[in-house]
């Protein structure tokens, strides 16, 4: 039943070399990824508070400190070709510290999924009102699950559908409302709303997509080098944050405005609602699939149950796509804004313990030369607890600076210290199952 549904795509399990892809498959989605709606939104709320030279460089600082992240996590998703969240078990933060860090995935990852399948709704609401919206969310929502329970195969080759869509429907719709306005005269203008520093806009840009950027090892497992994950994350942080980026605070500064949703769809009419449709998909299905993965993770964890991706996969995306239909994700928002407040520490400590603590670093190594997980992990790390509990704090209640980097920095510093002490410890040990161990389980003869 599980198999036929869709395949389990690794969650637990090392992605063999046969089963890794061309840097190009990877950066399309990277791209995609990032050139999203939402990334069209925040380059209009750029350019409403700043000219386009301070956005500019806002977007330029932005994606150089999302790219060392990502790249520095992405380096540990190929080498180990684990997702992030089982990466956790033996990168600081023990079985249940991952645990943790899948059920925050799951759930926050899940919120948006909902929140932007209400998105498309809407849009696709106004392009065919003969069906509500919340009808359109459950049709949009089970679609896009059908999508990813198929797998990282199947999105690849979605990503290479809707990526090119997403762009000449983008220049189309831009190009129609641009046609007539001087460029050289948009750059220079004056922003229409209120002020907004370099710093403020660098914090916009980087907190942005600071989620994205620490789930990277789900996406760069599926990398063949390290060359790779540096290709396909400069080329596709770069392009996704400046191509749609600028082109909002254009769009800002053309309409004087923010709102440039409302505006694309009331002046290229059904072509601006394809544009808001197909932007939404293509983050969408990884919102899906990283969540899948995280809560596969929690559940093996603390029930002691594995089960199939594309199971737990088809299930969340049900229970986000009757959520978006009944409006109360919307509510949400909020809440999945201040769980991101905890995401950036857990990036500082797992590229401090792999690169620079290295306690589990044998771990990983011995079991990646026999192509399998280490057999057993830490059940608790209470130092790397305390130290993500403190980071996050510094997130959320210290102002100065981009507090998604004063997190992380304050996490990266603070593991490498009390782990260059040698008080990073685990307690308790807890063993692991493997996608290869059950397997081996089921078709080993059974007991006279």
């Amino acid at each position: 039943m599980a198999s036929s549904l869709g395949t389990d795509d690794y969650a637990i399990s090392r992605v063999p070399a046969r089963a890794r892809y061309s840097w190009v498959s990877v950066a399309v989605q990277r791209f995609g990824q990032i050139s999203a709606l939402s990334q069209f939104l925040l380059g209009a709320t750029l350019g409403f508070g700043m000219s386009f030279w301070n956005a500019f460089w806002a977007i330029t600082l932005g994606a150089v400190i999302l790219e060392l992240v990502a790249i520095a996590l992405g380096v540990i998703g190929m080498r180990e070709g684990l997702t992030t969240s089982m990466l956790a078990r033996w990168c600081g933060f023990g079985q249940a510290g991952s645990a943790l860090i899948g059920l925050a995935i799951g759930i926050s990852l899940v919120g948006w999924f909902g929140i932007q399948s209400g998105v498309s709704a809407e849009g696709l609401h106004q392009l065919l009102p003969g069906l509500p919206v919340w009808a359109w969310s459950l049709l949009f929502g089970l679609g896009v699950t059908a999508i990813v329970v198929k797998g990282f195969h199947s999105m690849a080759w979605t990503a290479y559908l809707t990526v090119p869509a997403f762009v000449l429907l983008v220049a189309w719709s831009v190009g129609s409302e641009l046609s007539q306005r001087s460029l050289t005269e948009l750059a220079s203008a004056a922003p229409a709303g209120p002020s907004l520093s370099l710093l403020q806009g660098t914090t916009l840009v980087a907190g942005g997509f600071i989620v994205g950027a620490v789930i990277t090892p789900d996406m760069t497992r599926f990398n063949r080098s390290v060359g790779d994950v540096v290709k396909q994350t400069l080329l596709g942080i770069t392009l996704g944050e400046y191509v749609i980026g600028l082109v909002g605070v254009l769009l800002a500064h053309a309409i004087k405005s923010a709102d440039i949703i409302t505006i694309i769809t009331s002046t290229v009419g059904w072509v601006g609602v394809l544009v808001i449709v197909v932007g939404t998909l293509k983050i969408n299905d990884w919102n899906l699939y990283s969540s899948g993965l995280g809560l596969v993770n929690f559940v093996g964890t603390v029930f002691g149950r594995q089960v199939n991706r594309a199971v737990v996969t088809l299930l969340i995306g049900l229970v986000g796509s009757v959520l978006a239909a009944a409006g109360i994700l919307n509510s949400f928002t909020d809440f999945l804004t201040i769980l991101g407040v905890a995401f950036p520490p857990i990036a500082g400590i797992m590229i401090a313990e792999y690169f620079v603590v290295r306690t589990w670093r044998r771990d990983l190594d011995d079991a990646k030369a026999a192509d399998g997980v280490p057999p057993q992990a830490p059940r608790w790390v209470p130092a790397t607890l305390m130290i993500w509990l403190v980071a996050s704090l510094v997130g959320k209640f210290v102002t100065w600076g981009l507090p998604s980097i004063n997190s992380l920095i304050v996490a990266f510093v603070l593991y490498a210290v009390v782990g260059r002490l040698g008080l990073i410890r685990g307690y308790g040990v807890a063993h692991t199952e493997t996608a290869d161990d059950r397997q081996a389980a089921a078709s080993a003869p059974s007991a006279a």
